[in-house]
């Protein structure tokens, strides 16, 4: 699992609880998305609106438990964003 996965976990991560939620994935992207993708932490076109962040957290919550465990998030978004 890369350090940009971490990163991008750490920086979504709101409340700091090791866990995200659908909402914290939805509020962070919007919030903080353009300027992680300036940063190089996240690539531009994996910025998207509400769905897209939606459609993402669905895709790495592979046991269906509505929370992502880094080991979850990082999975996904290094085969999503080839990291």
């Amino acid at each position: 699992m890369s350090e940009k996965a971490r990163k991008l976990f750490d920086a979504l991560d709101l409340n700091a609880d090791g866990l995200l939620t659908r909402a914290e994935v939805i509020s962070a992207l919007r919030d903080k998305g353009p300027t992680l993708a300036a940063g190089g932490d996240l690539p531009f076109w994996g910025l998207g609106d509400a769905d897209a962040s939606s459609a993402l957290f669905d895709a790495a919550d592979k046991n269906g438990d509505s929370v992502l465990t880094y080991e979850e998030f990082a999975q996904e978004v290094d085969r999503r964003f080839g990291w």
